[in-house]
């Protein structure tokens, strides 16, 4: 669930995908849960219209008002503001057009995000990731829950895992088929050997390894992996560490970010931030300060001189 509500904020919920992705769909089972009635009124904010309708008997007996808007002219604050003091809900549901940008979205001072839900068909996943990336990754970004539906012979779902992982490292991710929740993912021939005793990370595989890593503890608990990275230094960090990274694209060109970990290295205060570095070090899992709470922590047993890598991570 979201944060607590101030009694004055107006919380909102927001359900974005592209359009026939299940949105309505979510939005009415959960409107129907008994966990969601409220006794008060329910504005309910749709920006498409899509292929389902929403039942009417639903509406009513749920104490949900709809309202249908066209362009994303008219959910400006001062319109929100407007609606709110002509309905005067408990509490909004904004069901968003994934055609619009959602970085875009403004609303009034007094409402708050309280949950947000992603909502992807995962039949076209590889469409939309292909074409419309900056547009997912808006949607993406802040979402507490992804849930990809129609999921049923999708091979690479690990794959998916991995793409929508580098745009929200902290989303809970479901995947679901016609029978429900596919839990049982089977593990993706990953790119590298996982049963040598030095797992060489090629640097094409480089992103990878970076969210896998830190998806799946388990697995690289106490193994050891070499890779190629560039130094980044600063004095926050205790003597003898640094973190040897990568620039990524986790979304688009204006989402160019440093990925890396932080590595302890007898090395590190000879090391300069922009010099590459061949590492060889053991992964362990531990509280660190730049983690919301635990993640990998390297533990170099080499740290070599290295030739600069031209290449942009992508996912």
């Amino acid at each position: 669930m979201g944060p607590m509500i101030e009694d004055d904020m107006m919380p909102l919920f927001v359900i974005n995908g592209f359009l026939e992705a299940g949105k309505t769909q979510f939005l009415e089972f959960t409107m129907s849960q008994d966990y969601f009635q409220t006794d008060g009124r329910t504005l309910l904010i749709v920006c498409e219209e899509g292929d389902t309708e929403y039942d009417p008997k639903l509406l009513k007996r749920t104490h949900t008002t709809m309202i249908t808007v066209d362009s994303l002219e008219e959910i400006s604050p001062e319109r929100l503001t407007a609606l709110e003091l002509k309905h005067r809900p408990e509490r909004v549901l904004l069901e968003w057009n994934g055609m619009w940008n959602q970085d875009e979205l403004r609303i009034p001072k007094s409402w708050t995000v309280y949950q947000q839900v992603t909502i992807i068909d995962g039949s076209t996943f590889d469409l939309y990731v292909k074409n419309m990336k900056p547009l997912l990754g808006a949607m993406v970004r802040n979402s507490e829950l992804i849930i990809c539906n129609r999921c049923d012979g999708v091979e690479d779902l690990e794959g998916y895992r991995r793409t929508l992982l580098a745009m929200n490292n902290q989303a809970e991710i479901v995947f679901e088929g016609e029978d429900g929740e596919i839990s049982e993912i089977s593990e993706a021939d990953l790119p590298y050997d996982m049963s040598a005793d030095v797992i060489r990370i090629a640097p094409k595989d480089y992103g990878i390894w970076y969210i896998d890593c830190m998806d799946k503890p388990d697995r690289y608990r106490g193994r050891v992996v070499e890779f190629t990275g560039m130094v980044l230094k600063s004095p926050k960090f205790p003597k003898n560490y640094f973190v040897p990274g990568r620039m990524a694209m986790t979304c688009c060109e204006a989402d160019m970010t440093f990925l890396g970990y932080i590595c302890k290295a007898r090395e590190a205060r000879n090391l300069e931030t922009r010099q590459w570095v061949r590492v060889r070090a053991r992964i362990e899992y531990e509280e660190w300060q730049d983690y919301d709470g635990t993640g990998p922590v390297l533990y170099a047993e080499s740290v070599e001189k290295a030739e600069p890598i031209r290449d942009i991570v992508q996912f």
